[in-house]
């Protein structure tokens, strides 16, 4: 348990508490995601695969990049990924009513562990975390909406209102109060966030990885994951992060660095071919993305 948090209650048989990763895993997908899908019902449905997917297996961050400057739906692709990961309660706060999220009724719920089902104050436990939204601030601190029928009060918080915060749940009697606490110290997996780049790949090479990322590509003219194997299980070893790096519907990233003039391998440590004798003509993004993470996890868990 991390320092500051032993108060954090026992999570109940009721609830799904996963660990975070011990070592951050992120996910880049191009803006132009969904450019091969004219609907914005379709449209909504794939990036919620991408969704599921990086929740399914505790992606810590989502990055699209925008690998055409000027094309792609960089801001859809952000809006409906940030709608699927806050809490239910919260959105209406939250996104209000936005064209892009006129078919997000059709997503399907993520239930990872900071979207818990119970909403009343009587049902809180000490020590649970929750997400919240501060609403408005009193000489005593901020009144917090936590998805519970009233307004909770976090001493001595001084925030604005819309802000966005993780809390812990303290009863001190009948009163119920809260804590906040960094989304970073949460010690189980509490969704992923979303973050845009600009600049193609020059710029997210350039902007989103550091010394100590292992960034691994994925194509179809990448090394066959049976011949990469030892290899990728030692760099997983030295990694300290993980970047998973994945191409668009009409452009690998062997065509997209070609064009902006890179060198794909002086910027990834592996590309791998992560679905070798695949039975189709071609993959898409985001059946690519749940392949290469299901693999990933087998991985990082033995």
């Amino acid at each position: 348990m991390r320092a500051g948090l032993s108060d954090l209650a026992t999570p109940s048989r009721r609830e799904l508490y996963v660990p975070r990763r011990e070592i951050p895993l992120r996910i880049a997908i191009p803006a132009t995601l969904t450019s091969d899908t004219p609907h914005l019902r379709e449209k909504t449905a794939k990036i919620g695969l991408v969704g599921r997917a990086a929740a399914i297996f505790r992606v810590d961050e989502v990055v699209i990049y925008e690998d055409r400057p000027g094309e792609g739906e960089a801001e859809l692709i952000r809006a409906v990924l940030a709608y699927m990961e806050a809490p239910q309660y919260l959105r209406k706060r939250l996104f209000g009513l936005m064209p892009e999220l006129r078919y997000v009724g059709i997503l399907p719920p993520l239930r990872t562990p900071h979207h818990p089902l119970r909403a009343r104050i009587a049902e809180l436990l000490d020590g649970e975390l929750r997400e919240g939204v501060v609403v408005r601030a009193t000489r005593k601190g901020c009144l917090v909406d936590i998805g519970v029928e009233k307004l909770l009060l976090a001493p001595g918080l001084r925030a604005k209102p819309n802000t966005r915060m993780t809390f812990v749940v303290k009863r001190e009697g009948k009163n119920v109060l809260l804590r906040p606490i960094s989304r970073e110290d949460v010690p189980y997996y509490w969704g992923y966030q979303v973050n845009v780049i600009r600049g193609g790949l020059k710029g997210l090479f350039s902007k989103a990885v550091r010394p100590d990322t292992l960034v691994i590509g994925t194509s179809r003219l990448g090394q066959p994951l049976g011949e990469a194997l030892s290899a990728l299980r030692r760099s997983l070893k030295l990694a300290k992060e993980i970047l998973l790096v994945f191409g668009s519907p009409s452009e690998g990233l062997y065509d997209m660095a070609r064009r902006e003039g890179l060198k794909l391998g002086e910027h990834c440590q592996l590309v791998l071919n992560t679905i070798p004798d695949q039975g189709v003509a071609t993959v898409r993004t985001e059946e690519a993305v749940l392949a290469t993470l299901a693999i990933l996890n087998i991985l990082l868990s033995v």
